[in-house]
């Protein structure tokens, strides 16, 4: 029977040449395969395989995916057959819509692919950076597709377009015959390390054969030929054969360093003299190995070398207790492939949003299994994706990008009926459940349950601010104004509850003093004291309202309370963060450097110099020592300065801001015994202001001529 051989069309003339008598037979393809030009990576479509050619860039590439479309699978070279298969594995199960992978994908791998996109066209051999290859690329690109349904093929990323002759060729499955192919001689001799060096350096017998690029186990075979010990096992054909198996051991570690060249010539040693392996060798290096900590290239790198041992330890001629080594190389080998492949997992896949991705494109967003838990967690098909507090939606904070926007999309489907049942719940809360929370510039926020739903802003006077319903991309229109409603509602009652006293007179003034509680009520119950006649005090004072010598004020709202909520309003009105108030029993105290001297007034404070001192302590305190200094000076009431919670060097200038002049104690004129005279206060005079001169008129004014006559 003459020999037979699959081969692609572009090698068939050459083997034909070179092997004449040999059977060519073609399998065409079943399905058509089309380019579809370059796209974008978070373009691709589902099912597609992205390729690169170095580690660097699958990651980058796996990195984006995972961000952009919610994870993707993971095939390189490196990889074990283990763990390349579970990643395979993971993609083929439709855990992910995307594969990221380097060359090796177009060795052997069907998968259910649509869609190759190549995010580089060049690649390095093991010697030099070159283009691909026309046959390289259709090789590649053939993934797409396969059996009976067609594929398309195209470049991403970065990658220059294909060019069009070169995509044309692919579509069709036309190329270039092939004039040459790679030829390493089989016929080797084992007389001498030397001449084995020489047969497999030999050039090729016949045209149309070449030498490939140098092979690691010819380099390390020159490498070892140099060494003298190695040389000098190296006798007879026996031992150079032996030699040449050592050198054979492959490579998969790559460390560019003498690294292998030893551990080859250590393995030679040991069975050029007739030994088999140590097995406290074999046990250290295997041991070592058979961990699964550190980060996926460490669990690569200490993958390669296991694969190494596995290689060694399946050589029954070299290793004693070949199977036990065999199990235990295989069994690390499997457990660094398996914690490989959830490292591979954990950094390139997001399980929650590929499947929320696939459900959402899936065009039924109606059927997602949504819920959120009385902890505000927001749960679609069994993923949490992110946190509602009031009406605002905080996604998961490990989202970001791409991956915020789909929980996004989510969350509004789960969060299409919970918000209408959330309105129609804060509608009926109780007062109770809402709450002022100042912030920065006199700004306040509403809270219901201990969640920011709006905001207060001033409205036509500073008793009646505005509410505003917190926006939300989650309500309408219709909802937001059902929940501004019941935000002013709550703020209306709060602030008439609070300062009812105020309200009260507010609601029916009398006519007489309808301009002063208008201007009362503006000034948030304290305003500053001008001459009112005495007729209207009695009537201010029926309706609790104090006629004082430095202010008009109720004495009901400079209590805790109320003085709270006015300095809130008082915050608002004038866009400035209040200053905190001072401990309810408070009588004076030194200002702090925040305290504006408006706002002291307004909340019931008298500047008294040195210190503020409470208004309605102020104003009692002046008028019981008026009266009693009416006719003369009076002395200093024993205990004035503890009344006040004053130090004594701050009684004098407060009396002074009173109204009072401070007397010092006279001494004794000289021959007169007996206790001192005590210091007296009196009655503040203060000298009339002479009456200001007219302004001179303006010659040319119509009144001019007035003025004169009236002059003369």
């Amino acid at each position: 029977m003459k020999p037979c051989s699959w081969a692609p069309k572009p090698s068939a003339p050459l083997l034909r040449r070179l092997v004449p008598e040999a059977i060519v037979e073609t399998r065409p393809r079943l399905s058509q395969i089309t380019h579809a030009g370059p796209a974008k990576l978070t373009r691709l479509p589902p099912r597609s395989a992205v390729v690169a050619f170095s580690t660097a860039e699958v990651y980058a590439i796996a990195e984006l995916i995972r961000r952009r479309r919610g994870g993707c699978a993971v095939v390189m070279g490196r990889l074990s057959p283990r763990t390349r298969n579970a990643q395979v594995a993971l993609y083929q199960a439709g855990e992910v819509d995307f594969l990221v992978a380097t060359d090796a994908i177009g060795m052997g791998l069907n998968m259910d692919v649509d869609h190759v996109g190549f995010a580089r066209l060049t690649k390095f051999d093991g010697h030099r950076p070159r283009h691909l290859l026309a046959t390289e690329v259709a090789q590649i690109a053939g993934r797409a597709g396969r059996g009976m349904r067609d594929g398309t093929f195209g470049t991403t990323g970065d990658c220059p377009p294909l060019d069009d002759d070169l995509a044309r060729a692919v579509e069709e499955h036309q190329f270039e015959p092939l004039e040459q192919l790679c030829w390493r001689n089989a016929s080797l001799d084992f007389a001498t390390v030397d001449a084995l060096l020489a047969t497999l350096n030999a050039p090729p017998p016949r045209p149309g054969l070449v030498r490939g690029n140098e092979a690691t186990d010819v380099e390390t075979l020159d490498h070892l030929a140099r060494d003298p010990d190695i040389r000098a096992l190296a006798r007879g054909r026996r031992r150079v054969a032996q030699l040449w198996d050592s050198c054979q051991i492959p490579d998969f570690r790559k460390l560019a360093d003498d690294t292998h060249t030893k551990l080859c010539a250590r393995v030679f040693s040991h069975i050029a003299r007739g030994e088999r392996l140590p097995t406290d060798w074999l046990a250290g290096q295997i041991g070592a190995l058979a961990r699964i900590d550190g980060d996926i290239d460490t669990l690569m790198q200490r993958l390669s070398s296991v694969r190494v041992w596995t290689y060694i330890a399946a050589r029954t001629d070299w290793v004693p207790d070949a199977t036990h080594w065999q199990n235990a190389a295989r069994e690390a080998e499997d457990m660094i492939s398996d914690a490989l492949h959830e490292r591979l997992i954990a950094r390139f896949v997001d399980r929650r949003a590929a499947h929320l991705l696939r459900r959402l494109d899936a065009g039924e967003p109606e059927k997602l299994l949504s819920a959120v838990t009385r902890r505000g967690e927001v749960v679609v098909e069994g993923h949490q994706v992110g946190h509602i507090e009031g009406f605002a939606f905080t996604p998961d904070p490990d989202s970001v990008g791409d991956e915020r926007k789909m929980v996004l999309r989510a969350a509004r489907h789960a969060l299409r009926d919970e918000m209408p049942r959330r309105v129609t719940r804060l509608e009926a809360a109780p007062d109770a459940e809402f709450a002022f929370v100042p912030g920065a510039g006199g700004a306040i926020a509403l809270s219901w349950e201990g969640a920011i739903v709006g905001r207060l802003r001033p409205g036509t006077s500073a008793l009646r601010p505005l509410a505003e319903a917190r926006d939300s991309e989650f309500l309408d229109g219709a909802q937001r104004e059902r929940i501004r409603v019941r935000l002013q509602s709550f703020t209306d009652t709060t602030i008439r509850t609070g300062l009812a006293p105020l309200f009260a007179v507010l609601q029916s003034p009398p006519p007489l003093v309808r301009g002063l509680l208008h201007r009362l009520g503006e000034g948030l119950g304290v305003i500053a004291q001008e001459d009112t006649p005495f007729s209207l005090r009695a009537v201010l004072k029926t309706m609790g309202i104090q006629a004082g010598r430095n202010a008009l004020f109720m004495p009901a709202l400079l209590k805790p309370v109320p003085s709270a909520l006015r300095a809130l309003l008082w915050g608002l009105g004038h866009a400035v963060t209040p200053p905190a108030l001072p401990p309810p029993a408070r009588v004076s105290f030194v200002p702090p450097a925040d305290w504006p001297a408006e706002f002291a007034l307004a909340m019931g404070w008298l500047d008294a110099g040195p210190v503020l001192l409470r208004l309605d302590v102020a104003e009692r305190t002046a008028a019981e020592l008026a009266a009693a200094a009416r006719e003369r000076p009076i002395p200093v009431p024993a205990g004035l300065a503890t009344r006040l919670s004053l130090k004594a060097e701050y009684l004098p200038p407060v009396l002074r801001r009173l109204g009072f002049r401070l007397f010092p104690a006279a001494p004794l004129e000289p021959g007169h015994y007996g206790p001192p005279s005590p210091p007296k206060m009196g009655l503040l005079r203060r000298k009339a202001e002479p009456p200001a001169a007219p302004a001179p008129i303006a010659q040319g004014n119509p009144f001019a001529a007035l003025a004169a006559l009236r002059a003369r």
